[in-house]
């Protein structure tokens, strides 16, 4: 048997073991460990498991992991994302379809802080949806722009699917973060325009809302202007070169926590439910990257990204051409994956593909991220609307979907924009590293 024939067992055997809910990072594991003893010997696949492993949870840069989401768990918890919704809303209500454009803005803000589409969805969705139905806005409207909205949070920095992409593909973290910023911007940009057009083809569907006073809206603004520095602080000191990402995530981290503690707006318990939580979530994450560095030593000794990018190359697509089968490629996995799941298992086989086709490395984990996004709103699974089904219980899931698709048009759009104008996502990156 060939060594390519056992590659592509045991990728059939990866997808059939998440086909039956085994949890991705022990999938990979399997995979990998059980691969690599039949390509190499029991002592090979031993010795993998062991370096991988220990090589995986040592890595300095996947500090920031653990210390942004605990980060955004505590602004949670010390209400300081409520901060930044009420701000938005007071800048943006009184437009007709305001409220969604103001949760939308208050996920880009969330996003900021917390690197977790799941989360900033969850966090968002609580505060905005009830002034959403109180005002009478369409669930499909309401529902919609929270899901989409969430999935911010694996673009704009920091963002953990940014963090996972550079430790799996050696690429910098900060470069990576810095190139997000741009089409996190795009993104929502895109989204609030998106409202607008449902709003102008159906203005009950998103009313406007209340009207606020300027002073009112300067001091709304000035509630969130903590929480605001903090993610200025974090994410200028990366840009100007003061302190690393981990650095950044670290100093982040310790000033929310010291300004929940100034306001009295933290309590014992609830730091105790961040801090566990962000225990759990990176225990979760540390686990999917030790399964996708035991895999992917089996993945080149079976050859499949190389045989993958010759018969790309034979097909004579072109670059763009063998782009468009990537993207399509992760379109249908979208549809059955979650996104950390999609990256940790597909980067290690299309990223030789996409550098050899001449790509920039940085260019490509923004147009991954965001064809991921789309995965997050997209049936059967779509993990952000399953989600919001959760605080929205009373909205069929139907009238989700439905709501989420002219957001799903406007990430197609964005996509576009990026992939022909690629200085979107590299004008920063390459204007600080040079």
């Amino acid at each position: 048997m060939s060594v390519e024939t056992v590659g592509i067992i045991g990728i059939a055997a990866l997808f059939a073991l998440m086909a039956f809910r085994t949890p991705v990072a022990f999938a990979m594991l399997l995979v990998g460990f059980f691969g690599t003893w039949i390509l190499g010997g029991f002592r090979s696949s031993g010795a993998v498991l062991i370096t991988e492993t220990y090589g995986a949870v040592s890595n300095y840069s996947l500090v920031v992991v653990p210390m942004f989401i605990l980060l955004g768990n505590i602004a949670s918890a010390a209400g300081f994302s409520r901060s930044l919704y009420d701000a938005a809303y007071a800048w943006v209500g009184g437009f007709r379809g305001g409220l969604a454009s103001a949760s939308v803005i208050g996920c880009a803000a969330f996003s900021a802080v917390s690197g977790s589409s799941v989360a900033t969805a969850v966090t968002i969705g609580k505060v905005a949806l009830p002034e959403m139905k109180r005002l009478g806005y369409s669930a499909s409207l309401s529902t919609g722009s929270i899901a989409a909205g969430g999935t911010l949070g694996f673009l704009i920095p920091p963002s953990t699917g940014f963090a996972l992409y550079a430790v799996l593909t050696e690429e910098s973290i900060g470069r990576l973060f810095m190139a997000g910023i741009l089409p996190g911007i795009l993104m929502m940009g895109l989204f609030m325009a998106a409202i607008s057009i449902v709003t102008w083809l159906d203005p009950k569907a998103g009313p406007h809302g209340d009207h606020v006073r300027f002073l009112q809206k300067l001091k709304l603004l000035g509630k969130a202007a903590p929480l605001l520095a903090v993610m200025v602080l974090s994410i200028g000191g990366i840009y100007v070169g003061a302190f690393t990402p981990v650095e950044a995530s670290g100093i982040g981290a310790a000033l929310v926590i010291l300004i929940a503690l100034a306001m009295r707006a933290l309590t014992l318990s609830a730091f105790y439910e961040a801090l566990l939580d962000t225990v759990k979530t990176t225990a979760m994450l540390f686990t999917i990257v030790i399964g996708a560095n035991v895999l992917n030593p089996f993945l080149a000794m079976t050859h499949i990204p190389e045989t993958l990018g010759t018969a790309l190359t034979t097909l004579g697509l072109g670059p763009y051409g063998s782009l468009a089968v990537i993207i399509l490629a992760y379109v249908a996995l979208g549809m059955f994956l979650d996104g950390l799941s999609m990256l940790v298992v597909t980067i290690p086989i299309v990223f030789p593909i996409i550098k050899a086709a001449g790509f920039d490395p940085i260019w490509f984990g923004v147009v991954a991220v965001i064809v991921i996004e789309m995965g997050m709103i997209t049936p059967p699974v779509g993990l952000n609307v399953f989600v919001v089904k959760g605080v929205a219980e009373d909205v069929p899931m139907s009238a989700i979907f439905r709501g989420v698709m002219p957001f799903l048009m406007a990430m197609i759009i964005g996509l576009l924009l990026i992939i022909a104008f690629p200085q979107i996502a590299l004008l920063i990156p390459n204007s600080m590293f040079g």
